[in-house]
C-alpha cells in the first residue's frame, strides 16, 4: 500500500512567516537553515481544530538570502531551492518520503493552486531542456500531475545540473490552494520516483558534488528558538547531535525502510510488534504513526486524548465480552474476529467485510471495523498474559477509546497516530517530525543505512 493514499490527520494550518538562509559552509557541508516563529494562543486553537491530510506544505519565494518560512507547531520543515538560470525561487518540503522534484508551472491554467504559488517559467531559463513526458503524483491530501522538464536547481551555493523535474500543470485539492508551499523536493529513493527521475541525492552523486554520499537531518523542537532545525547535505553537524550514531541497513528501497523490533511501554511488550515491525523515517510527515493497537496503548499510557472514533468503544462493548471467552478457549486470536463476525476469514487472517455499525446501523469502512476488533483482540490478549480478571480487562480496553470532538470535528492532540498497514507490507511504522525532532537523523544512501543520535 502506497504511503501517499494514507490519511494522516495532522495539527498543521499554516498562519505564520519566518525566515530561511541557505548557504555553503567552509567545513565542506552544503547547510539548509531553518527558522520559526513561536504561535500564540490563538494559533495554537486554530491548530487543534485543524483536520487535513499528511500532506500539508508551506512556502513562497523571494530573490533575496531572508526567506520566509513557516515551522508550525513543529509540524513541517521548509527549505529554499533556487530553479533555472537565472535561479527562480521555491520554497519546498524537504521530503525523505517520495522522490520527486515539483514546483507549479507557468503552463498552469485552470488551478488556482497555482495562480497562488510561485511558478517555473521555462522560457525565463538558458539552461532549460525539453522533456515532456507527463506525469501524475497522488498524495493523501491530493495530487498533482504536468509534465517533466529539466534544469539545472541550485541548493544553497551548489548547483546540481540537468536535474529532471516535474512542472506541476494541475493541483487537485483544496489542501494546495491553502497551504502556502510551492513544491516538494523528494529525497526517497529513486524505486518509488514516478517517470524513473533521479532524486537530486542521486543526481548530487553522480555529479560527485558531495564529499561523503549522505544528508542529515537535525529538527529543532525547542519553541523559543529562531532555527528551526538544519539539513546538511554531504555530512553531519557534530554540534546537533549527542555521542555516536546507531545505524541500521535499509531492508527496502524505495522508502528509507527498515526493520524495527518491538515497542515497550513500561518494560511490557504490546504484543502487536512482538515478532517485528517495519518502519520508515519521513520527514515529510508531521506525526509518528504506528499501528492502532499500539498508539491507542501508548496514548493511553501518556494520558493524552486517543483520536479513535465512539463506533470504536461501542464494538468494545458489544463484542469484547466474546473476544474474551474465544480467546480463552485459546481460539486462533487471527480468526477471533471473524468468528465474532466483524471480519472475514481468508485462511491465514481475518481480512475486511462489510458490516453495520452496532451505534448507527450505517455502514462503516470495514478496514476500519477489522481494525478496531485486531485492536480489541490484541489489548486483551495483553491483559491475560498479566493475569487480569475479566472485569478488569474489559474495563481497561474501555479506557483506550475516547474521542475528543471540538467545534464539530475530531481532534487529535497526541504526536501519536494510528495507521494500519496488513501484512506482508506492514506492520508498518511511519517516523516523522516528532520522532526525527528527537533524533538526529543520517540518511546515508551511500552505504544504504539510516543513523540516529539523541538531538542536541
Amino acid at each position: 500500500m502506497a504511503k501517499r493514499h494514507l490519511l494522516l490527520v495532522t495539527t498543521c494550518l499554516w498562519a505564520l512567516s519566518c525566515a530561511l538562509l541557505l548557504h555553503a559552509s567552509s567545513d565542506g557541508f552544503l547547510r539548509v537553515n531553518l527558522n520559526k516563529k513561536k504561535l500564540d494562543k490563538e494559533d495554537l486553537t486554530a491548530a487543534k481544530l485543524a483536520q487535513q491530510g499528511n500532506r500539508l506544505l508551506k512556502t513562497s519565494s523571494s530573490d533575496s538570502d531572508p526567506v520566509p518560512l513557516v515551522d508550525y507547531l513543529n509540524t513541517q520543515y521548509y527549505g529554499v531551492i533556487g530553479l533555472g538560470s537565472p535561479p527562480q525561487n521555491f520554497t519546498v518540503i524537504f521530503d525523505t518520503g517520495s522522490s520527486n522534484l515539483w514546483v507549479p508551472s507557468a503552463k498552469c491554467y485552470f488551478s488556482i493552486a497555482c495562480y497562488l504559488h510561485s511558478r517555473y517559467n521555462s522560457k525565463k531559463s538558458s539552461t532549460y531542456k525539453v522533456d515532456g513526458e507527463t506525469c501524475k503524483i497522488t498524495y493523501g491530501s491530493g495530487a498533482i500531475s504536468g509534465f517533466f522538464s529539466k534544469d539545472n536547481v541550485l541548493v544553497g551555493d551548489l548547483v546540481v545540473k540537468n536535474q529532471k523535474f516535474i512542472e506541476a500543470t494541475r493541483e487537485t485539492s483544496v489542501t494546495f490552494i491553502i497551504g502556502k508551499f510551492d513544491g516538494i523536493l523528494g529525497l526517497g529513493y529513486p524505486e518509488i520516483s514516478v517517470g524513473k527521475a533521479p532524486p537530486i541525492w542521486q543526481s548530487m552523486q553522480e555529479q560527485e558534488l558531495l564529499a561523503d554520499d549522505v544528508f542529515s537531518f537535525w529538527l529543532n523542537r525547542d519553541p523559543d528558538a529562531s532555527s528551526g532545525g538544519e539539513l546538511v547535505f554531504g555530512g553531519m553537524d557534530p554540534k546537533h547531535y549527542k555521542g555516536d550514531h546507531t545505524y541500521v541497513p535499509v531492508s527496502r528501497k524505495g522508502y528509507w525502510q527498515f526493520n524495527m523490533g518491538d515497542l515497550l511501554i513500561d518494560g511490557h511488550s504490546t504484543g502487536f510488534c512482538a515478532k517485528g515491525c517495519a518502519a520508515i523515517v519521513d520527514s515529510g510527515t508531521s506525526l509518528l504513526a504506528g499501528p492502532t493497537a499500539i498508539v491507542a496503548q501508548v496514548n493511553h499510557a501518556i494520558g493524552a486524548e486517543g483520536i479513535i472514533s465512539t463506533e470504536c468503544k461501542e464494538v468494545v462493548s458489544e463484542y469484547g465480552e466474546m473476544i474474551l471467552n474465544l480467546l480463552i478457549a485459546q481460539t486462533d486470536p487471527q480468526k477471533v474476529c471473524s468468528q465474532v463476525g466483524l471480519c472475514m476469514f481468508d485462511g491465514k487472517r481475518s481480512v475486511s467485510n462489510g458490516i453495520e455499525s452496532v451505534v448507527d446501523k450505517e455502514n462503516l469502512g470495514s478496514d476500519a471495523m477489522c481494525s478496531v476488533c485486531e485492536m480489541a483482540v490484541v489489548w486483551i490478549e495483553n491483559q491475560l498474559r498479566e493475569n487480569k480478571t475479566k472485569e478488569l480487562i474489559l474495563n481497561y480496553a474501555n479506557q483506550y477509546i475516547v474521542k475528543l470532538e471540538q467545534g464539530g470535528q475530531t481532534v487529535c492532540i497526541s504526536g501519536f497516530m494510528a495507521f494500519d498497514i496488513p501484512p506482508p507490507r506492514g506492520p508498518l511504522w511511519i517516523l516523522g517530525d516528532v520522532f526525527m525532532g528527537a533524533y538526529h537523523t543520517v540518511f546515508d544512501f551511500g552505504k544504504d543505512r539510516i543513523g540516529f543520535a539523541e538531538s542536541a
